[in-house]
């Protein structure tokens, strides 16, 4: 397959000299010396990745960035930065916008064409590869025109990878998508009055999240958070709404995770206020369990931990402490292993 590649850098000597390299290894390479020309040639050409400066003249790398994540036809397209400051925040602040990866200046041949293989590669592979995960989602829609048109938002989506303790998204922010859960977990979170946190969720493979949100065209009204390295998709919400006012069946499916969701929200809240804290503390042990897919030993932090239960972090270490000493759990660090489920379950006080 003959790729296309896009390069956008002000430097006419780097910018020729990436293009000599990519022609000569079989691509076919487009040059423009400003963010404004590269916007123009990308929208124009439809490159299968973008390499792109970030400090330009009349348009940086980042604004070229933004622009491409506001036009459909460019959205999806592998984004690599390319730069001479190796500085973490300039870095960081390009990835969270949604960059795909970055070379430092100065960099060798293999360098440049590694990368951009490997970003070929996973788009590729991305646009041939259907995740189970997806088939909770496939089943929403009837088998004839509702599949297809699956099959086309699947293709068209593309997919982020989240780093452990990174923000997905923030309590106010705009709902501009239903998230589907690849790989990896995931919390939400609200932040109370004196600071504390309350976790509202946890997802896990094949989870969905942003559900009221987008139903209800609100801003998030929690705050998701990484619990360990993940993957998630975002579903746009013009293309939820599509679904939705087209098939029925999409309706109904996304009522009934809505109404799951409440249904938890409802439990939760009721063990706040009338349980004991060791009985909220063996009720968030065996809702762990089952997120881990009924696994008997899972980890997570005694600040997690206290932000499911709404106790302090120092009571979370007393009761597990005791539930240690009477053979319910084992606790190494992080890590809780179950002992005793049933005396868990059944727990009063």
């Amino acid at each position: 397959m003959n790729y296309k590649v896009l390069i956008i850098e002000d430097n006419d000597d780097i910018r020729e000299n990436i293009i000599e390299i990519l022609e000569l290894a079989g691509y076919t390479a487009y040059g423009a010396d400003n963010g404004k020309k590269g916007v123009e040639l990308a929208v124009k050409y439809l490159p299968d990745i973008i390499l792109c400066d970030i400090m330009m003249p009349e348009l940086d790398g980042y604004g070229v960035l933004y622009l491409m994540s506001k036009q459909p036809a460019t959205a999806n397209i592998p984004f690599i930065f390319l730069t001479a400051k190796a500085e973490r925040a300039d870095l960081r602040k390009g990835m969270e916008m949604g960059a795909d990866d970055y070379l430092t200046k100065p960099f060798d041949d293999m360098e440049l064409l590694s990368a951009i293989e490997t970003r070929l590669k996973k788009k590729d592979a991305q646009q041939n590869f259907y995740s189970k995960s997806l088939d909770q989602l496939s089943t929403l829609v009837s088998k004839n025109n509702g599949l297809a048109e699956l099959e086309k938002i699947i293709l068209e989506r593309k997919s982020r990878q989240f780093k452990k303790d990174q923000v997905i998204y923030y309590e106010g922010d705009k709902g501009n998508g239903l998230y589907l859960l690849i790989s990896g977990k995931v919390k939400t979170v609200k932040l109370a009055e004196d600071g504390r946190e309350l976790m509202t969720g946890l997802y896990s493979t094949d989870d969905y999240l942003g559900i009221n949100a987008v139903l209800a065209n609100e801003p998030y009204s929690d705050t998701a958070t990484a619990l360990e390295d993940c993957k998630l998709c975002l579903i746009p919400t013009d293309q939820v709404e599509r679904l939705i006012n087209l098939y029925p069946d999409v309706t109904g499916q996304f009522i009934k995770l809505l109404s799951n969701n409440i249904r938890d929200k409802e439990e939760q809240l009721l063990q706040l206020a009338y349980h004991s804290v060791r009985k909220r503390m063996a009720e968030a042990i065996l809702r762990l369990h089952r997120q881990n897919k009924n696994e008997n030993s899972f980890k997570i932090t005694r600040e997690d931990m206290a932000a499911i239960t709404g106790v302090a972090t120092e009571t979370v270490s007393r009761t597990l402490s005791d539930f240690k000493e009477e053979g319910l759990i084992d606790k190494k660090g992080s890590l809780i292993t179950i002992l005793s489920l049933p005396r868990l379950a059944k727990m009063k006080n």
